[in-house]
């Protein structure tokens, strides 16, 4: 899969720009929305800026997997890398918020051939005994980015402008483009074989359908209304139909037989509870930190900080050790930390002390790094570079899967424990009814809570405390099942021969 005369450093180097700009683009536009309605309007269609971007990437991410092995990762990372600065560069001159979700659109399908290629590239390039470090460090970068994105989007925003927030991709990925043309030298051997269009079709349908029944569900529509009910039928019926294009395809987009193999099979299993429940910390601490401490949007940003830390050191732990012991040992160690993090966040009140909330960020960050640097390795054990780009860009799409459902489904979650909990706690308060909070997120705004009564902040504020707190013990449900997989995982692990070669 690659020449001889390759030189890697720079070639990794790409790939990690890669990475860092599609990672980071799925977080970074969060903290400059309010900015972006307020100079574009659209408030009512704000949520189509974040759901084209997702669907996009995961509608591509399948395809562009297969397309790889069929035709090469060099050409399709750096259609990719095109596509996506296409995108961001349109997305700086949108002149209104339509037009925006069309450009992030753009840049989706840029995105989803970015982070599964990568990740294959590198499997392709490197000897099984460099694979580890290798993948960890990739892993500590998507993982990184995913915390980093929106501390930079509230700084961008506040000192430079919204629009910035896009271009600053261009140079990025201008050095990324460079780096692989001039020192990715691909071998030119790939399997030829039939494009599988009736199952791209289907698959692209019914992800589609999926999302936007997820995104608009609860929001712009009640779940019970007909669109939503309808975009939910839509999913079953083509997903139903990509199975059976899949079982009848003579080179299916997603060969049924990978899920036969234990270890790929968990592998997919876990990418989606670890996406489905880490998408929450990045959500709700930046939330508790500004509506229970007071801190600012850029305060909030920084505090995740420390799970950056420790999501990048527990990647490049998992790396390192990735030819000394099995996937599951790893993964057992990485479970622990995450499990005991998540339950001390859990019992996070008003009157915790910072230092205490940093240090079980680090424990969950730890535990969720290692998933980025194991979980598409372990994807691609063993297989042939055929389907290396099939197996880690499903992984890829089932942790985005995990996220946007997880973001839902929590969000309902914690939603609905705040309004409970503000009913409980102005149950027959004297003085409660004179006072109306017309947003709740006036409490996240300086100059607004100055004007709420203290007796009622507190209130609020234990209300919103609370709910964050148990948002968070309900995710160790899917942890506990993440924990039961990983003993299915087997003794597998990364053997490294005497001789070595590209693996």
């Amino acid at each position: 899969m690659i020449k001889k005369d390759t030189n890697l450093k720079p070639v990794v180097a790409g790939l990690l720009l890669g990475i860092l700009m599609a990672a980071m683009d799925n977080t970074i536009v969060a903290t400059a929305m309010a900015t972006i309605v307020a100079d574009l309007g659209g408030f009512d269609k704000f949520i189509w800026v974040t759901s084209a971007y997702m669907v996009a990437v995961m509608a591509g991410m399948p395809i562009f997997g297969k397309l790889s092995d069929m035709y090469g990762r060099k050409r399709f990372f750096i259609f990719g890398l095109i596509v996506f600065l296409i995108g961001s560069a349109l997305c700086g001159v949108a002149q209104n918020i339509i037009q925006l979700s069309i450009y992030r659109a753009i840049q989706g399908i840029g995105g989803g051939a970015l982070m599964p290629i990568a990740f294959t590239i590198v499997f392709d390039i490197f000897p099984p005994e460099n694979r580890g470090k290798m993948t960890g460090l990739l892993g500590a970068v998507f993982g990184a980015s995913s915390v980093l994105g929106p501390l930079l989007g509230a700084y961008i925003t506040d000192y430079i402008s919204w629009h910035w927030v896009f271009y600053v991709n261009v140079p990025i990925g201008i050095v990324s483009i460079f780096l692989i043309v001039r020192y990715y030298h691909e071998s030119l051997q790939h399997s030829k074989q039939k494009v599988d269009w009736l199952g791209a079709i289907t698959l692209v349908i019914s992800v589609v359908s999926l999302m936007f029944a997820l995104e608009l569900g609860g929001k712009e529509y009640a779940w019970d209304s007909t669109p939503i009910i309808s975009l939910f039928a839509s999913f079953f019926v083509f997903f139903a139909a990509f199975f059976i294009a899949e079982i009848k395809a003579a080179e299916p987009i997603l060969p049924l037989w990978l899920f036969k193999r234990r270890l790929f099979a968990t592998s997919q299993i876990l990418s989606f509870l670890y996406g489905g429940t880490f998408i929450i910390l990045t959500v709700f601490i930046p939330i508790f930190v500004q509506a229970v401490y007071g801190g600012s949007a850029k305060n909030a940003g920084l505090i995740l900080t420390p799970m950056m830390l420790g999501s990048v050191a527990g990647s490049s732990v998992g790396g390192i050790f990735l030819t000394k012991t099995s996937y599951r040992n790893l993964m057992i160690v990485s479970i622990i930390s995450y499990a005991l993090g998540m339950y001390s966040l859990g019992t996070l009140t008003v009157d915790t002390a910072r230092w205490l909330l940093t240090i079980y960020m680090i424990l969950v960050g730890f535990g969720v790094g290692f998933s980025f640097s194991l979980l598409p390795t372990a994807s691609m054990h063993n297989l042939e570079p055929q389907n290396r780009g099939t197996a880690n860009s499903t992984n890829s799409f089932l942790r985005s899967f995990g996220m946007t459902l997880g973001v839902t489904v929590y969000g309902t979650l914690q939603n609905n424990l705040f309004a409970d909990k503000l009913k409980e706690a102005f149950k027959g308060m004297q003085g409660a009814g004179d006072f109306k909070m017309s947003d709740p997120r006036q409490i996240f705004q300086a100059s607004e809570r100055s004007k709420i009564p203290d007796f009622i902040l507190d209130k609020i504020i234990a209300a919103m405390s609370a709910s964050i707190t148990h948002t968070f013990l309900l995710t160790l449900i899917p942890i506990g099942i993440a924990a039961v997989t990983i003993f299915f995982m087997g003794n597998a692990r990364v053997v490294v021969s005497k001789k070595t070669g590209n693996g």
